[in-house]
């Protein structure tokens, strides 16, 4: 019954048009993020991330799967989810910094002097959460917005009704996204063997490039796993792994840097600096760990 049941699947994604597939992965993909919305409107606890990750992955979508819509419209839905990407952007970026900069002073900052602990915490935490809040609020007021309503609206008709290149869709579905992955890994592959040739200088923002890459390639995966089935849902496990990493490698060099700007300011004022010293060592360390995870990572997805 089993193997009847795998044969049926198998025999079904041969014979699925691309347009009905891709129409299948933006549906689910413009739920997620028409579900997060009240949660987000409500300040729900990782809503802003939720509501971010819909976004982006929709972006992603249409970059990957773009041959199949029309140009136009496809890039004007492009700039919409840019636009409300970088709001969710600015709320979720702060919302990082205040858990990560609260987490190193609960690990590091028990033996300094309670007022030196409690400058530093407003200069980091409070600071980070103050401007989670002002984002949040400009996120509120776009949610209200027309030019929301309007993408909303947008999306409703994408949902089931896409603007197809149909010369392009009505071809197989497992062709066209088996080519979107190979074109999305050849990407990845060519930065991964650029790298260990890249300018000291260079080598965080192409490191980032490659994050950007196997995100694109794990979504563009997890959008053909109904098509390809177990190849493109262990390919795009192993794009996550290397994304996780490089993320959390950005994450900490970002946040070592902010320290040291905080610590600079700090001194400017005539506060003691000595606890952000401590806390850019710890972010120095992370990075060099999250580092030493990528060669593995990188090779499991390029190699």
């Amino acid at each position: 019954m089993e193997a009847t049941d795998r044969f049926a699947k198998a025999e079904a994604r041969a014979v699925t048009t691309a347009a009905d597939a891709l129409i299948g992965a933006l549906r689910d993909d413009i739920d997620r993020l028409s579900a997060a919305e009240p949660e987000v409107r409500a300040d729900a606890e990782d809503s802003v991330h939720q509501m971010r990750v819909a976004t982006r992955r929709l972006r992603s979508v249409l970059r990957s799967y773009g041959s199949l819509l029309a140009k136009k419209p496809a890039a004007a839905m492009n700039a919409e989810l840019k636009w409300l990407a970088g709001l969710l952007g600015e709320a979720r970026d702060a919302e990082v910094r205040a858990d990560r900069f609260a987490a190193l002073l609960a690990e590091h900052g028990e033996r300094a002097d309670p007022a030196a602990l409690d400058a530093v915490t407003a200069r980091l935490v409070n600071a980070e959460r103050d401007r989670y809040r002002a984002a949040h609020d400009e996120v509120l007021a776009a949610l209200d917005g027309e030019r929301y309503r309007a993408l909303r609206e947008e999306l409703l008709r994408w949902r089931t009704d896409p603007p197809l290149r149909h010369s392009r869709a009505e071809a197989l579905a497992t062709d066209v996204f088996e080519q979107v992955l190979r074109r999305d890994l050849d990407r990845v592959a060519a930065l991964v063997r650029a790298e260990p040739s890249v300018d000291p200088h260079e080598r965080v923002e192409l490191l980032h490039d490659i994050r950007k890459s196997a995100k694109r390639l794990r979504y563009s995966c997890e959008a053909a796993e109904q098509v390809i089935g177990a190849d493109a849902a262990d390919r795009g496990s192993r794009a996550k792994k290397l994304q996780t990493v490089l993320g959390d490698h950005r994450d900490a060099v970002e946040s070592h840097e902010a320290i040291v700007r905080r610590a600079a300011e700090a001194a400017a004022a005539g506060e003691d600096a000595s606890l952000y010293d401590i806390l850019a060592a710890a972010e120095d360390a992370a990075a060099g760990r999250e580092l030493s995870r990528y060669p593995a990572t990188a090779a499991a997805v390029a190699g």
